[in-house]
């Protein structure tokens, strides 16, 4: 639009302070043919259309260097007309809105290349070192064993058998029930039919037009179906808030049993509502089961108490009113310091709070190389002696997006914060208007932030070596070429929001400057082969800002994909870079695969990422475990196979049942811990399907049976020694004993969401056994356990009392269980069994119920599971993603977002550490830990004259360590379990030697 040789004046369409009718620039003047300029923006936007003309009189035609190109964009409604000769060059600029302003930028012309002439750093040399937490940062989890150590046993069976008096099997309940049903006619159109107990509740419709009235009916239903009184209660308000129904003032006539049913009567179903986009991105198609059907959408059970007031307060998190997650990559921005990490692979990003060799208020980007971890001492006593941990630096502030308007007063908030992304701003101060936003999302290509009114800032405390204007790889986007004093190149690519470049000035050897007063994104990424830098330029101008997942399962496959919102101005041409996992690329459809590039970066815990160019994935799951189920099971890819119960190994089980079974249950069940009792409640679920299904002592377990729905009844009514809490400041389900007592570490931290899918995976699989046994028992408990599987693994952004996925990261594959706690080094898991226990359990609830998208689910997060697992936990001798040092070990230990360490939170017996990723032994350990990875271990810790041999462990760890051996030496554990002077103080609080004898037979021990 201006000619080369007026490339030393750039125009800037930006607020800011009232220039003069009249600016005179270093080679010629505006002069105004309209109205005096005004800063007062009616919409607040300063690129709102204009209207006011310009005349641009040159002072000489003498061209300057050039300058990265600078022009107006096309889309600013701005109209020129101009005419030439050899001594004057006129441009009249037309605009739509006569309130916009210019500003006037006297440019420096850059040169090709610029090196710093100054050194501005708090200390002389680059920091390419960082900082190292040797320690163990232990966030809530206490120095105690996993399991109950001391229970109480009997010497002989005393429980008496039961023949036909209770509900068993599919037997109908006795005596008649009677509740009030009100159904509510909507005079719309909606996806679904809900049935709560509660009177108020929520359910998505297709339109947000506000309803006024409905119509409310109260029918009393008799325990037979029939209709014994109908009549009209009027009309009740109701109104739509987004893309759901919210009743707020129904209410109930009194019923004999005390529960109300609400019932919404809609055309539809859950499985009619959608859980992804509406375009369907499966290669498979979308048909079959949807995998991420809503669970429910009304409010917690009413025995649970709603309250307020957490200990870990909101902070710095704006525009959110819905469910908060506690449990991701993000969450150290919203804790204490907000100064700790955010891991978004391959990146960290941390808020530098003035720290570094920069003193920058900025957000700081760090990338560490396999060759910068940091090693522990090496155990001598294990194989290969394995280093005992591994840790990535922190504080390396390779790159850092700031500004020069940061400070001291500058404040980082958050917003959107859901399952894969967030947003965070930092503003010069609370109230500012200017602010840096940062799309935070899993897996993202490149660092984006968005500058509003700032003077970008990039700074650099490793020092910049040099930095080259690199052209412009596509029209409107400006590349820069960093290298640092370390050696690695970073790529930066300006994107302004009006065609300005920012025209970034080498001020020091830590920060390169922007011009002021700027609109725009900025993107930078590290370049590891210079071979693969169209990759990014191609990429250049689009980002993710939000994560979706969706899925289908057919039979024993499934497809699940995931998505991406898209922002930048190149949105619309321009595919998305993002990273993917090792065990991504391992499962990604044919097309996904062909997106695959080779542009490779390493992550801190999770070996090399890859870089594919595509909008969405496509993963694939052969072989879901359809045909898992309470009994024990081997995997299709299992070299042995299951075997019948001979009736030697019921005659070795049946004493031994009859007698845990008359063991106190009350007593091993209402404890202090929601994590004990759901591990007692699971362990006699287990008895007595054992007993039921499989030795053939029915009238045992069906007596069994009554003492255990009495124990769970407890939990179910909230009667427990700290009963829960629904939370409604983060919204969810917390144990209430970190609220009696103000230790945030008791019940290894439920109370601040630590462990939650630990725990509540025990009370789900309990559930799916006495449902299995006896189905009348699911008409008054499964509001409950349904609200324990919401709490950890609620699917849909629909129900809005829980996060979505607050544990499992469908990114990392697995489950992280550190809560509201900040953590140097991220969130962390340290059992990872546990974390397929909640799948298990989830799929086995579901399976109860019939909900047949909750199965599915559970069948897809088991067979991921599997795969990260055995990507990055367990560890077979041709691992290629965790260090050669460390493999060694078999097991992580305890696996960070930034490092490894073999070891555990209640000690550093190798028993502990190993075993850890064993308990509890279920029917999905086959799945999850391979022959070969078992056989390995066992021959590493536990085989005769081996470091930890298993005939020399004590306690339960022992009969831990014997079940595991079952899975590739079934007779050897059969044996083991069945001696006639076995020590019952084998078997931990959590297990039973009953299940341990069954399975150890039924994989093949006793054929």
């Amino acid at each position: 639009m201006f000619a080369p040789k007026l490339a030393g004046l750039v125009l800037a369409f930006l607020a800011g302070a009232l220039p003069a009718p009249r600016i005179t620039g270093a080679h010629g003047a505006f002069f105004t043919d309209g109205p005096p300029w005004s800063t007062s923006f009616p919409d607040g936007n300063p690129f709102s259309n204009t209207l006011a003309t310009w005349r641009w009189v040159p002072r000489s035609t003498t061209s300057s260097t050039e300058a990265p190109t600078s022009s107006v964009s096309s889309d600013t409604a701005v109209y020129t007309s101009q005419t030439s000769d050899s001594s004057t060059y006129e441009s009249t600029i037309t605009f739509v809105d006569p309130h916009l302003s210019f500003q006037t930028v006297t440019v420096t012309s850059i040169v090709s290349s610029q090196n710093p002439t100054v050194t501005s750093a708090s200390q002389s040399s680059p920091d390419t070192s960082g900082t190292l937490i040797t320690s163990l940062e232990t966030g809530g989890n206490p120095p105690v064993q996993p399991f109950p150590t001391s229970v109480p046993t009997v010497s002989s069976a005393t429980l008496q058998p039961l023949d036909s008096t209770v509900p068993f099997g599919n037997a109908t309940a006795t005596g008649p029930k009677s509740t009030v049903t009100e159904t509510i006619t909507l005079p719309l159109t909606t996806f679904q039919t809900v049935v709560v107990t509660h009177t108020v509740t929520t359910v998505p419709v297709q339109t947000t037009a506000v309803i006024t009235a409905v119509t409310v009916v109260n029918t009393t239903v008799t325990s037979n179906g029939t209709v014994a009184i109908t009549s009209s209660a009027g009309t009740t308000v109701l109104t739509t808030t987004g893309g759901a129904l919210v009743e707020t003032t129904l209410s109930a006539s009194s019923t004999l049993t005390g529960t109300v049913a609400t019932t919404i009567t809609t055309g539809g179903s859950l499985t009619d509502l959608p859980t992804a986009t509406s375009t369907c991105l499966l290669s498979l198609g979308c048909y079959g089961q949807d995998i991420f059907q809503p669970i429910a959408l009304g409010q917690p059970p009413s025995d649970i108490e709603q309250r307020s007031g957490h200990p870990v307060p909101r902070l710095g998190i704006s525009n959110s009113t819905g469910p908060l997650e506690t449990n991701k990559f993000y969450q150290n921005f919203v804790l204490g310091t907000q100064g700790n990490p955010s891991f978004v692979m391959p990146y960290s990003l941390t808020w530098s709070k003035g720290t570094g060799n920069a003193r920058s208020w900025g957000m700081a980007i760090s990338h560490v190389e396999e060759s910068q971890k940091v090693f522990g001492a090496a155990n001598t006593a294990i194989p290969g002696s394995p280093n005992s941990y591994y840790i990535n630096p922190l504080g390396i502030q390779s790159i850092i997006l700031s500004a020069t308007e940061f400070g001291s007063s500058t404040i980082l908030t958050t917003d959107s914060l859901e399952a894969f992304s967030a947003n965070v701003q930092l503003q010069p101060s609370a109230g500012s208007s200017s602010t840096l936003t940062l799309p935070v999302v899993q897996g993202m290509g490149f660092v984006t932030g968005e500058y509003y009114n700032l003077q970008p800032a990039l700074q650099s405390s490793v020092f910049f070596r040099n930095v080259a204007a690199a052209g412009q790889p596509k029209q409107g986007v400006y590349k820069y070429k960093v290298t640092l004093e370390d050696g690695k190149v970073w790529l930066i690519y300006a994107i302004p929001s009006h065609g300005i470049s920012p025209n970034f000035q080498l001020v020091s050897s830590t920060l390169l400057q922007g011009i002021s007063n700027w609109y725009g994104v900025i993107q930078t990424a590290k370049l590891p082969d210079a071979s693969q830098e169209s990759i990014y330029d191609r990429a250049a101008g689009a980002y993710p800002t939000a994560g979706h997942i969706g899925g289908y399962a057919h039979g024993s496959k499934a497809q699940y994909s995931l998505s991406w919102s898209k922002g930048g101005s190149f949105a619309g041409n321009a595919t998305l870079l993002m990273f993917a996992l090792p065990h991504h690329v391992d499962s990604f459809d044919n097309i996904t695969q062909a997106a695959v590039t080779k542009l490779q970066l390493s992550t801190t815990t999770n070996g090399n990422a890859t870089a594919v160019v595509a909008d969405y994935w496509v993963l694939e799951e052969d072989e879901l475990p359809t045909t898992l189920d309470f009994a024990p099971w081997r995997p299709a890819s299992s070299t042995q196979s299951l075997v019948a119960m001979s009736s030697a190994a019921i005659a070795a089980i049946q004493s031994v049942a009859a007698t845990e079974a008359s063991q106190n249950m009350s007593a091993q069940t209402n404890l202090n811990s929601m994590y004990y009792s759901g591990k007692a409640l699971s362990k006699f679920a287990t008895l007595v399907y054992t007993m039921h299904d499989l030795t053939g002592q029915q009238d045992l377990a069906k007596s069994a049976l009554l003492e255990l729905e009495a124990c769970f009844e407890v939990f179910a009514q909230n009667q427990q020694q700290y009963p829960l809490i629904y939370d409604t400041d983060w919204k969810g389900l917390v144990s209430s004993a970190s609220y009696v007592t103000g230790d945030s570490g008791v019940d290894f931290g439920n109370s601040y969401y630590n462990d939650h899918h630990f725990h509540y995976g025990y009370f789900l699989h309990a559930a799916a056994v006495i449902g299995y046994l006896d189905p009348t028992w699911l008409t008054n408990n499964k509001d409950y356990v349904n609200a324990l599987a919401r709490d950890v693994s609620n699917p849909s952004s629909l129900d809005q009392y829980f996060p979505v996925f607050r544990s499992f990261d469908w990114y990392h594959g697995h489950s992280w269980a550190k809560g509201l706690f900040e953590s140097g080094d991220g969130k962390d898991e340290e059992s990872s069994s546990e974390d397929a226990m909640f799948a298990y359990g989830l799929k086995m609830w579901g399976k109860t119920i019939g909900d047949a998208s909750m199965e599915a689910r559970g069948n897809l997060m088991l067979s991921v599971l599997a795969r990260s697992l055995q990507s990055y936990f367990l560890m077979t001798s041709d691992n290629t993603n965790q260090p050669e040092e460390f493999i060694g070990n078999k097991v992580t230990g305890i696996l960070f977002e930034n490092k490894a360490d073999h070891v555990t939170y209640f000690g550093t017996d190798l028993s502990y550490v190993q075993g850890i990723h064993m308990i509890p032994i279920m029917p999905f350990s086959t799945l999850t830990r391979t022959e070969k990875f078992v056989t390995e271990e066992w021959s590493t810790y536990f085989a005769d004259g081996a470091v930890r041999q298993a005939s020399d462990i004590t306690g339960g760890w022992k009969g831990i360590v014997y079940a595991n051996l079952a899975i590739i030496n079934p007779k050897a554990a059969y044996n083991f379990f069945t001696q006639s002077d076995f020590d019952m103080s084998w078997i931990d609080g959590g297990a039973s030697r009953t299940w341990y004898i069954a399975m150890s037979a039924m994989l093949g021990g006793a054929s």
